[in-house]
Parts: C-alpha cells; structure tokens; sequence
C-alpha cells in the first residue's frame, strides 16, 4: 500500500533539511523563497524494531520495513490560493498526497530570513491554513452547480453529497478546515469525493534550535496547545541535528545521540506519527528469505490485508494463521507455537491487528 504526506510550510522555515535528513538525500536548500520548484519524493522506512525481535528467533536473509512516502512540496506564500508564487503547483501537489506534515519554525535566528520579518508559528499556521482554506472554498464554489443539477435528478448520489457541500461550505467560509467539521462516517466518505485540501490530517513538525530539544521551547509549546484543540499532534525536532544525524551511522550516531541527549532520532519520532496520522497499521509475514512489514489500514480484514500482497491472495483467500510475537517470544520457534495451540486459523471476517505475524492460505 503506497501512502504520502506532503511536507509543507513556508520559506525559510526548514522543511528541506528536514525533507533531506529524512531521506538521507543531504542537498542543502538555498536561504531563499521558492528554492524547491519540483516536489521532490523520498520513500522514508518506518523503524519498528519488532522485525529484528522476530528475525532473533526466525533466520532470515534480510528485512523489509515498511514505508512512507515524504513528498517536500515547494515553499508556500500568502497569495498561494490565487496562484502566488509557487501556489498552483504548491496547491496541486498537496491535493496528490494523503496528509499533510506541517513545519513551523520554532527557532531564532538572525541568519535565516523569515518572510513575514519575526518568527510566529502560530502566524505561520494561520497563513497556510487560511491559503488551503481559500483554496477549498473556490473549488467548492466550483463545483456546486454541478452538485445541484445532480441533486434535482438524484444521480451520483447527488441529493446526500449536495447535502454535505452545504455543510462545508459555510464552515469553510467561517475559516475553518473541513477536518473539524463534525460529520458522520457516512457523511466523511462523501466529503473524500471534493478531494479537499482542508480535509487531510495534519501533523506539526516544531523545528527547534539545538539548545531547545528534546522538550521543546515556548513557541513549540504554543504549536502543542494549538494542535491538541484541533485534535492534532505535534512532534518536536531540530532539523540542523537530524540531518547531522542522517549522515552517520553505528557508533558515531550513537555518540552523537548521547551528546545531545537523544535515545533515538527525533525523525523515527515523526515518521511513526506520519504513519500513525493515515490510521496505518502493520502485520508481519517472517520466513527465510525475508522478514517483511505490510502496510494496513485499522480495521481491515485479513483478506483485504492479503491483497497488500497480491490480489490472487485476496481473490482466493481460504483462511491465515496467525499468532503474535509475544508467542513467538514464548514459545521461541513456529512449530512450538503450533504445538501449543496458539497458532490461529482466522477467516474472511478476521480484522487485522497490528503486529500480527501471518501466513495466508489461498487457492487460485
């Protein structure tokens, strides 16, 4: 299953160093507006170390995490909504991914410019919002005509999606994202087909100075506050760190993380959250080839599950055996979980959990 968050914020905030720490891609963005033209796409693996807990009791010739998409999407500007800048390609990339990871500086420094003159996160949230806000409601006004005639001939399911534009609508016109709109499940699988901007979840990326992590400062504690009441979540991170991080590995890495009083990268932090923020959950397959994390939504049934890996396995679905890694830690080997009745014949209306190490059955 490919996912992906497209990485926003405005100039000059440090999205790119992030992007770049992230990817290990190491260019260095220009200290100016508009230094990323193109989106740039970097597939990020999301640590778990359960897959070398089970590969200690299953040999295995190598690993496969699973992974995120980061797509780092050119800087925006007030204006972005009526084409400013960068703004229609700004716009139109973001429309592309699944969510959104949101940079907001949190760091003084007189060498890096901030467009607007003074560092604000807050300020620096409103204006992207409200860009993505202008730019949901001139799609919305767009599209209402052909809501309505749908609606006077019931077709497309016309009269329930009308119903709900002319929920958004007024929302959005009072300034606010369609995402704290409270809607019904039914309702929220009709708002998916407007492909709003304002409708993806949003994580908030505080990027600190050196001396501020790994709590944080006074700005990113107001980013916090900001983001628990719109029920969103904030990850703390310095950018110049992680990408000194990102460029060494083993030991040195392991000195470095001492030295600034890390246990981990701040940047398996917020993959895990990006990962997290799409309701993404993983299951295990473990054998001596491989050892592989496969990418699940909450609540998926084992066969959609075993489409992740081929579709012949969902079309001919018979039943998964599934046990846990607290059995495998147990009962050390497959077979000894088997002997011991923990290893489970699910069927077709078995959901997923995350963690799960499988084998599908399937005929074709």
């Amino acid at each position: 299953m490919a996912v992906s968050v497209g990485i926003v914020g405005l100039p000059n905030v440090g999205k790119s160093t992030i992007f770049n720490a992230l990817t290990k891609a190491g260019a260095q963005s220009a200290n100016y507006p508009f230094c990323t033209v193109d989106p740039n796409v970097g597939v990020v693996p999301v640590p778990d170390p359960r897959l070398e807990t089970i590969r200690g009791f299953i040999e295995s010739q190598k690993i496969i995490k699973a992974t995120v998409d980061i797509v780092d999407i050119a800087g925006l500007v007030r204006g972005a909504s009526k084409g400013e800048g960068l703004g229609n390609k700004f716009l139109a990339n973001i429309r592309e991914t699944d969510a959104i990871l949101m940079v907001v500086r949190c760091f003084v420094n007189d060498d890096v410019i901030h467009v607007d003159g003074s560092v604000d996160p807050l300020r620096d949230i409103e204006t992207i919002e409200l860009e993505l806000i202008l730019a949901d409601v001139a799609a919305m006004e767009k599209r209402l005509k052909r809501l309505e005639s749908n609606a006077r001939g019931n077709r497309d399911g016309g009269k329930a999606k009308l119903a709900v534009a002319e929920k958004i609508i007024p929302h959005l016109n009072e300034g606010n994202p369609v995402r704290t709109l409270e809607l019904s499940d039914e309702e929220k699988a009709l708002a998916k087909d407007f492909f709003l901007l304002t409708d993806k979840p949003v994580l908030y990326c505080c990027n600190v100075g050196e001396g501020d992590i790994p709590d944080g400062n006074e700005l990113s504690a107001k980013v916090a506050e900001y983001a628990a009441g719109v029920g969103s979540e904030t990850v703390i991170v310095c950018g110049a760190i992680e990408e000194e991080l990102s460029n060494v590995e083993g030991e040195d890495q392991d000195e470095l993380l001492e030295a600034y009083g890390l246990e981990e990268p701040a940047l398996n932090s917020l993959t895990r959250g990006c990962y997290k923020l799409l309701g993404l959950r993983s299951y295990f397959t473990a054998g001596p080839k491989e050892i592989r994390a496969w990418t699940i939504r909450a609540g998926d049934t084992a066969p959609k599950a075993a489409a992740v890996i081929h579709d012949d396995f969902e079309r001919g679905f018979i039943r998964a055996q599934v046990y846990t890694l607290a059995d495998l830690e147990e009962h050390k080997t497959e077979a000894a979980i088997k002997a011991a009745g923990k290893l489970r014949s699910e069927g077709k209306t078995y959901v997923m959990q995350d963690g799960d190490i499988v084998h599908f059955l399937f005929n074709v």
